[in-house]
């Protein structure tokens, strides 16, 4: 990647409330260049590169995130996009359409924001941040529910290259309010300027679950809203499950809280109005495996004979939403 892939979203900081951001990022993003990119990243950077010149004018981010209708391009378009971007498997988070090319992701995320959605305050004009995007799905969707600019972050050198790829299709003048930075939590400085904060599906993958809560409020300005939705076991505000080495296969899971407990560690921290808006067992039509993502996926993660316990013998995956406010 390129300092100059960044010079765009630089221009937009000092029209926005996140102008102060510029006195540390640029030098974080260099660091993240000078420490090098494996491989693949660069093969996927150059992969990016030929992709056909299209510019979708038919978008809907609303109901879907569909960029471009089947007519804007040829039937030549169609076989060499599907070629390319399948090197970018596996494609996880999603779904997404490009000019009548579905990717059908492992995950049915438009399930999740569809969860999310109506419980949040209204998104229309304001600045928000998704804390471990992915490939940046619920950014775009942030976007047609209005936002004015979606930030991301995600160290995932195949997201960024996934979220490029997409982004590589929409006008500038949609491009320039949705960027993904390759970045972790722990190289944003305080900023206390985004109006909304998103972190889902990144919790349970932190050894210091307070620390990291923390980390997403101070992101926030004052009275802005923190929309976070995780892994959860049920049981009162003492209830935590620290898994052993694996949790439903995944080897980086630590603390699956309560709802009442994450409730109770958001109020310690100084949050109002907690809430727990959703709970839902994950089904195994929401995470799967698909022509876009061939390995194993949560069947093969439950127990065969009781698909209420995980291979390990653990609860199978129960996700929250819960909802605050900072004061």
């Amino acid at each position: 990647m390129a300092k100059s892939d960044f010079n765009g979203f630089y221009a937009r900081l000092t029209q926005s409330s996140l102008a102060h951001w510029l006195e540390t990022l640029p030098a974080a993003l260099r660091e993240w260049e000078q420490q090098g990119q494996h491989g693949e990243f660069k093969k996927w950077q150059r992969t990016i590169a030929l992709l056909p010149e299209l510019t979708a004018t038919d978008i809907d981010l609303e109901t879907a995130v569909r960029i471009g209708n089947a007519s804007e391009a040829s039937d030549n378009d169609h076989a060499r996009m599907q070629g390319l971007l399948k090197q970018f498997m596996p494609w996880r988070k999603g779904p997404f359409e490009l000019f009548g090319l579905p990717i059908d992701t492992e995950w049915r995320s438009d399930w999740k924001w569809d969860r999310v959605a109506p419980h949040l305050s209204d998104l229309r004009g304001r600045t928000v941040l998704d804390i471990g995007c992915g490939s940046g799905y619920h950014m775009w969707r942030m976007l047609g529910a209005g936002a004015e600019l979606a930030v991301g972050i995600d160290p995932g050198q195949l997201f960024v290259s996934q979220f490029r790829a997409i982004r590589r299709f929409v006008p500038e003048a949609l491009a320039n309010n949705i960027e993904l930075l390759p970045l972790g939590i722990e190289q944003m400085p305080k900023l206390a300027a985004f109006n909304t904060v998103f972190t889902m599906g990144v919790l349970y993958h932190r050894r210091s679950p307070i620390d990291f809560l923390q980390q997403c409020i101070d992101q926030l300005r004052s009275g802005g809203e923190l929309v976070l939705e995780t892994l959860v076991v049920d049981g009162d505000v003492h209830t935590v499950l620290v898994p052993g080495e694996r949790y439903a296969q995944m080897p980086n899971v630590w603390f699956i809280p309560s709802s009442a407990a994450l409730v109770h560690w958001l109020e310690r921290l100084g949050m109002q109005n907690v809430r727990v808006v959703d709970e839902s067992v994950t089904s195994l039509e929401e995470q799967r495996a698909t022509e876009w993502m061939t390995n194993q996926s949560l069947a093969d993660f439950l127990d065969a004979d009781d698909r209420s316990k995980t291979v390990e013998g653990y609860p199978a995956p129960k996700r929250a939403v819960i909802i605050a406010n900072k004061k």
